[in-house]
């Protein structure tokens, strides 16, 4: 049975907190599998991955087999409906114009010393895109991982996705042509990213790691970081409904369910101002989750991580909403504008009655990889920054370094470094 909370019971807050506290898979639990994995690649590079692929997906792979060729991406298009494809295409082409609005300029000015300073951003050489593998595939993350990369200017993009059927599902490889993506690896779990960031005789090593995965995947992402860089540790998925009573219940359920259907520890919570509303939305869920395709994955994430919590008066819901930061925020409401200027932590917005979660997985826009387990409080989901990185640079003349090198040479005195204090100290000795 769901959990289902009151603010005005006495014992909310503490409710309210265990709420918060209960995870349901913790990175560290999967730490050490994941650092024997990560030890066996580094060692033995494509022989580890071969070994692996057949003890933990059961596939028998050759080295050959390790690589999707372009063959086989060119005629994945083929092997899709027209529907589809079109599909792909209009989700990319919305992708790319909302994330080409968020490319960065460099500057430069002259400040009134004649000190020239200025930022400039260029995007990292090389991405690793993980792509997940698992109880459903996700063409759509292909788009949301790789299309950011691609206007970010990033020469070499490479997609590792463990087969999990006879043959990699054609939509993702179909996506990953949409996104100019070319270089293709047949592996995931923990070892798809010991290659990405150790590389092996097969896969060359890459500069930064991204894409959400299992806790597996998101424990090597979290040991290879320094080697490499990461976007987040991403944790199972999650959504937090905010609805008042004039909403249609099953409207509202099927968003539940929309997020409970990705796997078992995936997280939907409801917060509502009405009692009547809650308990019909309760019997909604019920009633769909009898002929649910996917109905025992949702069941059990519903019944083990969902949770109603009914407040007195919705503008109760924001200092709640900021404390879950949860990855997903939909704002069923009256006013969902003047709701959103009151939160603060969240890593997508949905605004509105006709605004579900599930249109920002696939044609809205912005990005679907996003902060997981309260990680909205302190960062973002992916966007092109993600795949760039800025450089400040400083020009002095004379008459400058006349001017601002004195206070740095007390400075660098006061901390006890002379060879700091000397090499300004040189240049402008030697003016006189």
């Amino acid at each position: 049975m769901v959990l289902k909370i009151n603010s005005c019971d006495p014992n909310f807050d503490g409710s309210f907190e265990r709420l918060l506290g209960r995870r349901a898979t913790r990175v560290e639990d999967a730490t050490k599998v994941s650092a024997d994995i990560i030890e066996q690649v580094r060692k033995s590079g494509d022989e580890a991955l071969t070994k692996l692929t057949k003890e933990l997906d059961g596939r028998d792979l050759t080295l050959a087999d390790l690589i999707v060729d372009r063959d086989e991406i060119d005629k994945a298009i083929n092997k899709i409906t027209t529907d589809q494809y079109d599909s792909l295409k209009f989700a990319a082409d919305r992708i790319t114009a909302f994330h080409q609005k968020q490319m960065p300029d460099n500057f430069e000015y002259l400040d009134e010393v004649e000190v020239k300073m200025g930022m400039r951003w260029s995007s990292v050489d090389s991405v690793g895109l993980y792509v997940p593998g698992g109880t459903a595939s996700y063409p759509s993350s292909v788009l949301m991982n790789a299309i950011p990369a691609k206007v970010a200017g990033v020469p070499r993009r490479v997609i590792t996705v463990p087969q999990t059927g006879k043959a990699i599902n054609p939509l993702v490889l179909a996506a990953a042509k949409l996104s100019g993506v070319q270089e293709i690896y047949r592996i995931g779990g923990a070892q798809a990213i010991a290659a990405l960031a150790y590389g092996t005789e097969t896969v060359s090593s890459v500069d930064k790691i991204v894409g959400p995965g299992n806790a597996y995947v998101a424990a090597a992402k979290k040991l290879v970081y320094g080697v490499v860089g990461i976007d987040s540790i991403a944790g199972p998925s999650e959504i937090l409904i905010v609805a008042d009573k004039l909403n249609d219940p099953k409207w509202i359920a099927y968003d539940l369910l929309a997020q409970a259907e990705h796997d078992e520890v995936a997280r939907s919570i409801l917060i509502t101002d009405s009692e009547k509303f809650a308990e019909q939305v309760v019997n909604a869920v019920d009633e769909i989750l009898v002929s649910l395709q996917r109905s025992q994955i949702a069941r059990a994430s519903w019944e083990k991580q969902g949770a109603i919590i009914v407040v007195s008066s919705l503008t109760e819901a924001t200092e709640l909403v900021d404390r879950i930061a949860p990855e997903h925020l939909e704002l069923a409401v009256e006013k969902p504008n003047e709701l959103m200027k009151l939160i603060k932590h969240a890593g997508a917005i949905f605004l509105g009655r006709y605004t579900p979660e599930a249109i920002g997985d696939y044609v809205a826009g912005p990005n679907h990889v996003l902060p997981t387990d309260r990680a909205a409080r302190f960062s973002s989901g992916l966007s092109v920054f993600d795949f760039m990185k800025r450089s400040t640079f400083v020009e002095c003349n004379l008459r400058s370094l006349e001017k601002i090198g004195p206070p740095a040479v007390t400075l660098a005195e006061a901390e006890g470094l002379p060879a700091h204090a000397e090499s300004i100290r040189v240049r402008l000795s030697s003016s006189k």
